[in-house]
């Protein structure tokens, strides 16, 4: 009996792939790791597959890429004093205190996840934590990751009192008196480096996999991790990639955005290259590449450091003066990106407020002007706001637009701590997923988890449904900035794929590509809209092998 034609088929339901504009009845066929025909079911079951994978009316589809996540910090968190998903101030304290308990020896309690709207002005207090935790310190990153928690035994260890200036990238929150309140904000935060203790290789190597494991369940193949460096307790996640690497335990796709130091300018360049060369000689970039660098632009809406063209508004509706920060001023920026750019390195920019967008948009017009088109892949993150003038400016100049599309729906965040303080016409520029679409920017889609969840399809969701699930949409995020579902799949497939520097092996149902597969249980372009977000992943698939499969009813 002759050999099959193929190592496995995936028939009887429909596939979907970039460019098309739904779902089509049709089948995979994999030979070899790869993608070896896309067709009839009849054709693939006469063609003969080792295995036959029934797709029992579902969809399957290039897996999905995430281009701006946070896995190993996320899952530190996890693994830590995790209070990510109490619903309001009262858990989340009762929370801390169990951890505190049933972790007696741990010198310091570190962790996070805190929402911000769950407490008054969105900064709580030190002395809530004193209450529970008086003997050791405690520091707990807020949802967003722009933000720390902290009692008082911590601020003590770092020396932080009423005396201590704002660092001119961050903000220390004060108590009337001036008193440091229990938040530090943005580069705040660093002012507890080197004081609370390392967390260990092995926590983070645990972290990593266990992030791994998590986003292979969601259909995630791969990711940009969007802050490479110094971050959540590491000296540097690169050594916890590499040592992954070396072991043998990565199997993920995954991009790292190395870190770029604000203040250290462009002497930190040649060690930049130095990582890349680093990671570029271990021959393994099927699961790790260093070609990114990450420039934060500004911060976030609700701690008002987000970069806006108009002051943000006082409690009662009155301008303060206040734009927020860019961390980097324009001449600054831009030399970094020229210099980036012409060293080779695709930039990927934390662009939230307006004011910040229009900034790394100059940054890379200057980088082509100085450069020509090198067709490298840089990107702005976030977009929270954008200016009308500027998103055909995206397509002009070969940026990708990465969405956090689960972000355009009216939460607590956004309706108590973002809107009333900022100017009406910046509200309705909120993420203007359909003028990026309709202008012809490549669109990519990342999900920031631990800010938010990694799930691809509630992230889809809220794209296609501007509100969160089960939730009707709110007028202030306008409906006609919605994109299609096939736009909304792509983006997260082979949009995202590119992003990473990986569209030449995966993100797409072509064949000769990696066979890197997801199967819905459901088509999602046979269900209501307001559906998309019972839609599950029932198996993930890494060159056709499986790495997540649904446990059966």
């Amino acid at each position: 009996m002759p050999d099959p034609k193929f190592d496995a088929i995936f028939v009887g339901g429909s596939a979907f792939t970039a460019g098309w504009e739904r779902s089509r009845p049709l089948g995979v066929g994999v030979r070899d790791g790869r993608i070896a025909a896309i067709a009839q079911d009849d054709e693939l079951r006469a063609a003969g597959g080792g295995e036959v994978v029934e797709l029992r009316g579902g969809m399957v589809l290039a897996a999905f890429h995430d281009a701006h996540a946070h896995p190993i910090a996320g899952a530190i968190e996890l693994l830590l004093c995790d209070v990510s998903g109490e619903p309001d101030a009262e858990s989340t304290l009762n929370r801390i205190a169990a951890y505190a308990q049933a972790n007696p020896d741990v010198p310091w309690i570190r962790g996070g996840g805190w929402t911000m709207s769950h407490f008054a002005g969105g900064t709580p207090s030190r002395t809530l934590l004193d209450a529970i935790v008086p003997d050791r310190p405690v520091v707990l990153l807020n949802r967003d990751h722009h933000g720390s928690w902290v009692n008082s035994r911590a601020l003590e260890a770092a020396g932080i009192a009423k005396d201590t200036p704002d660092p001119a990238d961050g903000r220390i929150e004060r108590d009337a008196d001036g008193s440091p309140s229990g938040v530090l904000h943005e580069g705040a935060m660093r002012l507890l480096d080197g004081i609370a203790p390392a967390v260990p290789d092995e926590l983070a190597a645990r972290a990593l996999l266990r992030a791994q494991e998590d986003f292979f369940a969601l259909g995630i193949v791969g990711w940009q991790d969007a802050y490479v460096g110094a971050t959540a307790g590491v000296d540097d996640l690169l050594e916890t990639y590499l040592a992954a690497v070396a072991d043998g335990s990565l199997q993920a796709r995954i991009t790292a955005a190395l870190w770029w130091k604000r203040g250290e300018g462009l002497g930190q360049l040649e060690q930049l290259i130095q990582k890349r060369e680093r990671v570029a000689s271990l021959g393994r970039s099927d699961v790790l590449l260093a070609d990114a660098v990450k420039i934060m632009v500004d911060g976030v809406a609700e701690n008002f450091t987000a970069a806006m063209s108009q002051p943000y508004r006082d409690p009662h509706g009155h301008s303060t003066g206040e734009r927020g920060l860019t961390f980097l001023d324009p001449v600054q920026l831009e030399e970094a990106l020229v210099a980036l750019d012409d060293a080779g390195f695709s930039v990927h920019l934390h662009a939230l407020g307006d004011r910040a967008v229009t900034a790394s948009l100059d940054a890379i017009a200057a980088a082509r002007r100085a450069n020509g088109p090198t067709g490298l892949r840089h990107q702005l993150a976030h977009l929270q706001i954008v200016q009308r003038n500027d998103v055909a400016r995206f397509a002009e100049l070969g940026a990708t637009a990465n969405l956090q599309m689960l972000w355009a729906a009216v939460d607590d965040q956004l309706d108590e701590l973002t809107f009333p303080f900022i100017a009406e016409e910046l509200i309705a520029r909120h993420y203007p997923l359909r003028e990026l679409r309709d202008s012809g920017a490549v669109l990519a889609a990342g999900s920031d988890w631990p800010v938010s969840t990694a799930d691809p399809m509630q992230a889809i969701h809220v794209a296609v449904n501007r509100a969160a699930p089960g939730a009707q949409p709110d007028p202030r995020m306008d409906p006609t900035q919605a994109i299609d579902l096939a736009t909304a799949l792509s983006a997260y497939t082979a949009g995202s794929a590119r992003a990473n520097g990986r569209s030449a092996s995966t993100g797409a149902l072509t064949t000769g590509l990696l066979a890197d597969l997801v199967v819905l249980d459901t088509d999602p372009f046979e269900i209501s809209p307001a559906d998309i977000y019972t839609v599950n992943v029932r198996e993930t698939r890494l060159s056709g092998e499986p790495v997540y499969w649904a446990e059966e009813a």
